[in-house]
């Protein structure tokens, strides 16, 4: 049985002291395909540089919601010079999305108009090189919606963590996105992670650790690794009543289609 962990990041400081020693054991442990997102320009830059010297990695690139603060003070110029790095950066041919991008009004509130120009722009990048995009968003579903409804997304792409929210989910299904779920749907206190999942067919879901935040049950409270992506399957397999290899297979194929990698 093979496991696809679709978002991670390896690129994070978290893993600076053993990330070679990590990598060899997510592997040994069965996941066998992983991406190691990117959410700025020299954490794009890092997950490149893993994805070319580990054959089972790939990358993506991109600036997150909650990395545009040093662009803000001169915001169209520093913008400009930051999207031709992650463009020429993209066109390496393990980079697989562009990524992560989106929204996020949880974190920065100050800054909504911003993160919209910065999520517009690299939905545009995307579609300049034939890339899907991996979207973050928390507690900004209905702006995240609205962009996603009024632009065009070629390849469309992956509600990464997504939120365990019914209306975002069955409407980024509508928009032919895939929905991608780490480790809250393990969680005890999750309210809806059954009614999530069971709103998700099963060739539109993908399983992610985020490592190395959010650990699931029972591993959380330490630090993530992909490995843990087999409690995402397993939580799925039984909430839709199927075998956890069912599970493994369709999210590893799913991967691959979004990823272009078949």
């Amino acid at each position: 049985m093979e496991l696809f962990d679709s978002h991670a990041h390896y690129n994070d400081e978290k893993f600076n002291e053993d990330k070679e020693e990590v990598l060899k054991q997510v592997y040994k442990a069965g996941v066998t395909k992983l991406v190691c997102a990117g959410y700025s320009l020299p954490s794009s830059k890092i997950a490149v540089e893993i994805a070319n010297t580990h054959d089972f990695v790939y990358a993506t690139c991109g600036i997150s919601p909650n990395d545009i603060s040093d662009i803000e003070e001169n915001m169209s110029q520093n913008l400009e010079l930051q999207l031709n790095q992650i463009e020429e950066l993209a066109k390496n041919k393990k980079v697989v999305a562009i990524g992560e991008i989106g929204l996020d009004y949880y974190w920065n509130k100050e800054n909504k108009e911003n993160q919209k120009i910065v999520f517009k722009k690299q939905i545009e990048l995307a579609n300049k090189l034939s890339l899907p995009i991996v979207i973050h968003t928390r507690e900004a579903i209905f702006d995240t919606l609205e962009i996603l409804k009024t632009s065009s997304v070629i390849n469309k792409g992956i509600f990464h963590c997504c939120p365990l929210n019914l209306d975002l989910i069955k409407e980024g299904i509508k928009l032919g996105f895939y929905i991608s779920f780490a480790g809250p749907i393990t969680f005890k206190n999750s309210k809806n992670a059954v009614d999530a999942i069971n709103a998700v067919p099963l060739d539109k879901i993908l399983i992610e650790t985020d490592s190395p935040y959010l650990a699931p049950e029972p591993k959380r409270g330490t630090r993530n690794n992909s490995a843990n992506v087999i409690y995402m399957a397993q939580k799925i397999a039984d909430v839709k009543n199927l075998k956890l290899e069912q599970v493994a297979n369709a999210t590893y194929q799913n991967a691959q289609t979004i990823f272009k990698l078949l």
